[in-house]
């Protein structure tokens, strides 16, 4: 659409005469600037496809949003929120959203729509590199075929997650300023979802050391399942230390059964999961871009026998 089209279409009543009827009265200057920023963000989005010598750029591959899933209806709508939060960063990227169990739309119902049409990469909503990351989500990807995929790594650990789980930390109550008393009596819980997988867990650790780094205060990873200390044996060893003013951090993407849980144990204050925060939609971008980045792997060599 043009420019002059685009004016038409906002404004069909001549100069001077009547507005159209229901139509509002409004500051010729304000009208104006919208319509201008309009017509600026529409030239953006289709320039952005141009390069320098003329010729149009390929579309870039969409990103398709990895959530677990859950039964409790706020993880949904907390993974939607974050998409139009991802949308309004970069508008002309698409982006899809697909489930790995118990939400719709499933994983690999989306990956089938997109295929035969534009390559995709897939960001995971997981915060380490568990079964999921490592086997379902490939193994998903795999299996449609006329698709080109990649998988991007999982969110954790990274300082934007830090930045989000001491944004959390101080919704809930959590004092960036204390004296030195209160500091030693402080600690934090850090409270996952918990993995078998070593990697896994090495990454939740990391993540406690960078909140423990930024916070100045012990940080503890707890785990809700699979793995050990739980939430409440983290308390006990802390309070052993003589750290009575113990915070829970949710280590979580979204709200759901274990982060209920976990909650439930806090014996103070527990934050909020990391859920649709603006740093979350900046890192979910971040991760795409490193995977679009990202050399195409060598194809594997058949062996050829002597």
């Amino acid at each position: 659409m043009t420019a002059s089209n685009l004016a038409r279409d906002e404004s069909s009543h001549r100069p001077g005469g009547p507005p159209p009827r229901g139509a509002h009265l409004e500051d010729p200057l304000d009208s104006t600037a919208q319509l201008m920023n309009r017509i600026t963000s529409q030239l953006g989005s289709q320039l952005s496809l141009v390069s320098l010598n003329g010729t149009r750029r390929p579309a870039p591959p969409a990103l398709v949003l990895v959530a677990h899933g859950s039964r409790d209806p706020r993880a949904l709508a907390t993974v939607r929120t974050l998409i139009e939060r991802v949308r309004e960063l970069r508008p002309q990227l698409p982006v899809r959203l697909g489930h790995i169990e118990l939400n719709e739309p499933l994983l690999r119902d989306t990956l089938t729509s997109l295929a035969g049409l534009q390559d995709a990469v897939l960001v995971p909503l997981l915060l380490g590199r568990g079964y999921h990351v490592r086997r379902d989500i490939p193994e998903t990807a795999a299996a449609v075929p006329g698709l080109r995929t990649r998988v991007a790594a999982p969110l954790g650990p990274h300082p934007l997650l830090v930045e989000t789980l001491r944004a959390r930390l101080v919704e809930a109550g959590w004092r960036t300023r204390m004296s030195d008393s209160a500091r030693r009596a402080s600690a934090v819980v850090l409270a996952s979802a918990g993995s078998r997988s070593p990697e896994s867990a090495a990454d939740t650790r990391r993540t406690a050391q960078l909140l423990a780094e930024r916070l100045g205060v012990p940080v503890v990873p707890a785990y809700a399942s699979a793995a050990t200390p739980t939430v409440p044996a983290a308390v006990r060893a802390l309070a052993a230390r003589g750290r009575h003013r113990i915070a829970v951090a949710s280590y979580f993407t979204a709200p759901g059964r274990f982060a209920t849980q976990c909650a439930e144990e806090a014996p103070w204050i527990c934050a909020e999961p990391l859920g649709d925060h603006p740093a979350m939609a900046r890192l979910v971008l971040h991760r795409y871009d490193q995977a679009v980045a990202a050399p195409e792997p060598a194809p594997e060599r058949a062996l050829i026998p002597a």
